[in-house]
C-alpha cells in the first residue's frame, strides 16, 4: 500500500494528565507523521513513539499544520486515542467461507456489519482471526521484521483440498507451508477450527489436529493453542451452502474424539494443546471440564473456558454482595446456552435479602437458532419474549449483546427503543462487576458506560 493512501490519524481522545494533554492536543486533531514517517496503523504509531525525541506533524481542527517536538522517557505513552487502529484502511477478506457470519445476516443493516476483514494487524492488536490467504509479500515481510506475534489464524483444515473447499480460495491449501514459515522464525499463532459436519469433521478433524500439534514443540511453539468451535448457522444464510447444524449427537461424538487426542497430546507435549469451545458441552448436554483443564485460558476469546472463568470470578466477587438491600426485582437476560451453567449465580444473587432476580434465558428467533449464546441475542428477541410482561424494576442486560462502545443491538435496535416499547428500565451491565453493581446500586449501573 502506497504512502499516499495513508490518511492522517484522527485523534478521538486525549488522556488526562498525559504528555499530549500537557502539550495541548485536542480531540479532532490529526496526526500526519512521526519523525518524518507516516504511520500506517497503531502498530507503527506505537513503534515510532517509543523513541525519546519525537518530531510530530499535526493537523488541527481548522486544517492548520503544526510541527510539535517532544522529549520524553523511552516507551512513555503520549496519551492519544484514535478513531481506528488502521490509518491506511482495512485489508479485506476475499474468501467465500459458507459459514462466515457476515454472509449470514439480513440485508439492510448498518454498513459496518458487512465489513469482512482479514487483517493481520487486527489479529495482532485485538485477537481477531485471519486466514493468511490475503497477505502480500510486503505484509509477510512486515510480520517477520516487526515480530508481530502471536497472530490468531483460522485453520479449519490442514488438508489442502478440504481447506480450499471451505475457504473457496486457491491459496488456502498453502497452510502447512505457512505454519512452517512461522516455525522457522520463532513466531506464534493461536489456531481456530470451525467444525462443519460432513466437511471437516471425522478423520479430517483428526488429521488437522495431529498436523497442528506437530508445531507445538520447542520453547516457542509455532502453534501455541488450538480451539475447535461448532459452526454457527442463521436462517439468513445462503441457500445450498453445504452446511449442516451441529446436533446433540454430533457434539457428543466430537467431544469424545477430541478428548482422546487431548489425552495423547498431554502425554506427548505436556499440554492439552487443543481445546473445545464451551458450546460443544452445552449442545451435548454434558458437564463442562473442570477449571484446571483450561491451563492459562489461551483460547478464552473463542469461548473456551469462558463459563468456568465467569463462575470463578463471580464466586470471588460475590463477597461484595451485601446481606440485604432495599426491595428490588430484576429480570436478567441471558442466552439459553448458559441457562443451566449460571444457576449457581442466580441462586447466590437471590440469597441477598430484598433482592429478587429472575433469569430469562432466550434462544434467538431473529437468527433462527434453538440454542443461542448471550452475545447473539437481539433487541427483537427480547421484545418478542418480554412484551406485555410485568418486568418489575427493570432488565439487567449484558453489555456483550451491544455494539462495542454503543447501545445498539446486532439487529440495529437501540436500547432506548427497547426500553420504550417494554415500558421499563434497562440496566446495562458489563461482566461480573456490572452485574453485582447493578444489584447493589442500579442508579450507578444505569449511568455506567455500556462497554
Amino acid at each position: 500500500m502506497s504512502e499516499s493512501s495513508i490518511r492522517p490519524a484522527l485523534i478521538t481522545a486525549v488522556l488526562p494528565d498525559s504528555i499530549a494533554a500537557e502539550i495541548g492536543f485536542e480531540s479532532g486533531d490529526r496526526l500526519v507523521s512521526i519523525n518524518g514517517q507516516k504511520p500506517r496503523d497503531l502498530i507503527d504509531y506505537q513503534f515510532l513513539c517509543a523513541d525519546e525525541v519525537l518530531d510530530l506533524e499535526v493537523l488541527d481542527t481548522s486544517g492548520k499544520t503544526h510541527q510539535v517536538e517532544i522529549e520524553k522517557d523511552y516507551d512513555e505513552d503520549l496519551g492519544l486515542e484514535f478513531e481506528t487502529a488502521l490509518f491506511d484502511g482495512l485489508i479485506q477478506c476475499n474468501n467465500r467461507c459458507p459459514f462466515c457470519f457476515i454472509d449470514q445476516q439480513p440485508p439492510g443493516m448498518r454498513q459496518t456489519l458487512y465489513f469482512k476483514d482479514d487483517d493481520y494487524r487486527l489479529s495482532f492488536l485485538y485477537g481477531s482471526y485471519l486466514t493468511l490467504t490475503n497477505l502480500t509479500q510486503r505484509e509477510w515481510d512486515r510480520i517477520e521484521q516487526m515480530r508481530l506475534s502471536p497472530l490468531f489464524v483460522s485453520i479449519h483444515a490442514t488438508e489442502a483440498d478440504v481447506r480450499t473447499r471451505l475457504l473457496k480460495n486457491a491459496r488456502a491449501g498453502q497452510i502447512l507451508e505457512q505454519l512452517k514459515w512461522f516455525d522457522d522464525r520463532d513466531l506464534q499463532i493461536h489456531a481456530q477450527v470451525v467444525l462443519c459436519p460432513g466437511i471437516n469433521d471425522g478423520e479430517h478433524l483428526t488429521r488437522t489436529l495431529l498436523d497442528l500439534a506437530q508445531f507445538h514443540k520447542g520453547e516457542i511453539p509455532a502453534v501455541a493453542s488450538v480451539a475447535v468451535v461448532p459452526v454457527g448457522l442463521t436462517r439468513f444464510r445462503p441457500d445450498q451452502d453445504e452446511l449442516i447444524a451441529v446436533t446433540r449427537e454430533k457434539a457428543q461424538e466430537v467431544i469424545a474424539q477430541v478428548q482422546q487426542l487431548q489425552t495423547q497430546f498431554q502425554k506427548q507435549y505436556g499440554s492439552t494443546v487443543v481445546w473445545l469451545a464451551d458450546e460443544w458441552f452445552l449442545i451435548a448436554g454434558q458437564e463442562l471440564p473442570p477449571e484446571s483443564h483450561y491451563e492459562d485460558y489461551p483460547q478464552i476469546g473463542n469461548g473456551v473456558g469462558s463459563i468456568r472463568q465467569f463462575l470463578r470470578e463471580f464466586q470471588s466477587q460475590a463477597k461484595r454482595l451485601p446481606k440485604k438491600v432495599s426491595p428490588r426485582s430484576f429480570t436478567w437476560i441471558v442466552g439459553n446456552a448458559v441457562e443451566q451453567a449460571f444457576q449457581p449465580i442466580l441462586s447466590r444473587l437471590n440469597q441477598v435479602g430484598g433482592l429478587t432476580v429472575k433469569m430469562v434465558a432466550l434462544n434467538s428467533q431473529y437468527w433462527g437458532q434453538t440454542i443461542t449464546v448471550t452475545g447473539l441475542l437481539t433487541g427483537q428477541d427480547i421484545l418478542q419474549a418480554l412484551q406485555g410482561q410485568d418486568l418489575q424494576d427493570g432488565i439487567l442486560l449484558p453489555s456483550l449483546m451491544l455494539k462495542h462502545g454503543d447501545t445498539v443491538f446486532l439487529d440495529d435496535m437501540q436500547v432506548e427503543d427497547l426500553e420504550r416499547q417494554l415500558n421499563t428500565k434497562i440496566w446495562i451491565v458489563q461482566g461480573i462487576d456490572g452485574l453485582i453493581e447493578a444489584c447493589q446500586n442500579p442508579v450507578v449501573a444505569k449511568t455506567a458506560a455500556p462497554c
